[in-house]
């Protein structure tokens, strides 16, 4: 048979110099391309940014009054709120109750402050705490677990007070945030005021791993919103201010009503 001469015709070289070379068939690329699609619409969102963990020290704190009655500590720290003065009582451990306010930058400025208000008649005599009596920072040479007591211990002085839901004057009584904030600020910690901020600002714990000291959060409200708070003393207890009517008292976190609506639990400790 007779060879053909007729010659093979190819595409000049200028015109598929630019042309794509895959190295795969169009069903890989194909199956490459929606694996991608699918990744990107899908990708987890970036974390959020971890808590804040550090709170500011307790600095030059007005400490006034010494009463065996509750109801004159009531009465002097209601004098103070109705000046703007964010102010608590408490009961130390000679049983006198007495009232904290304010967090001064120098002993000086606290001083005046206080003479201020002596020459309102407001308040009588005064002392001045100062930042290094705090248990907080004693403890930067002691043990953490002698911090961690004493905050169960000042949570145990505030046992058996009054309460009341909202209350943030004296006269309604502790709501369970302003509880807290006084524990944590009669050890020199300036815990903030509300639930909220004070879950916001901690260091999140497994409830398995609590130590006393630490906050428990519980969510009584609808889509999960924090809205109670107490000092875990250890052994599965917490002290807090529970309702309206009600007494400062410890409870169980076994028991069902705060079982089921625990929201987490917070450090500010190492």
């Amino acid at each position: 048979m007779r060879a053909s001469n007729r010659k093979t015709r190819s595409i000049p070289r200028h015109m598929t110099r630019n042309l794509p070379r895959w190295p795969v068939g169009p069903s890989v690329l194909l199956s490459v391309l929606l694996a991608l699609f699918s990744a990107c619409a899908h990708k987890a969102p970036p974390p959020l940014p971890p808590p804040k963990t550090e709170i500011s020290p307790m600095r030059f704190t007005i400490q006034v009054g010494a009463f065996s009655d509750v109801e004159n500590a009531i009465r002097l720290t209601q004098s103070l709120e109705s000046k703007g003065i964010s102010a608590f009582y408490y009961r130390d451990t000679s049983g006198l109750f007495k009232v904290r306010f304010g967090d001064f930058t120098s002993r000086k400025e606290a001083a005046a402050r206080a003479q201020s208000l002596m020459a309102e008649e407001i308040i009588r005599e005064y002392y001045i705490v100062s930042p290094e009596s705090y248990a907080a920072a004693k403890a930067v040479s002691l043990d953490d677990a002698a911090l961690r007591a004493d905050l169960v211990q000042t949570a145990e002085s505030f046992l058996g007070l009054p309460y009341q839901w909202g209350g943030t004057s004296p006269d309604e009584g502790f709501d369970c945030s302003g509880l807290v904030m006084a524990v944590y600020q009669l050890n020199g910690f300036n815990l903030p005021r509300t639930s909220r901020d004070q879950y916001a600002s901690g260091r999140p714990v497994d409830r398995d791993t609590l130590q006393k000291g630490d906050l428990v959060f519980f969510s009584f409200l609808k889509k999960n919103a924090i809205s109670h708070v107490g000092v875990y003393t250890g052994d599965d207890c917490f002290i807090h201010a529970p309702g309206r009517g009600k007494v400062i008292r410890r409870d169980s976190l076994s028991t069902r009503s705060f079982a089921t609506r625990f929201a987490g639990a917070r450090t500010y400790l190492r």
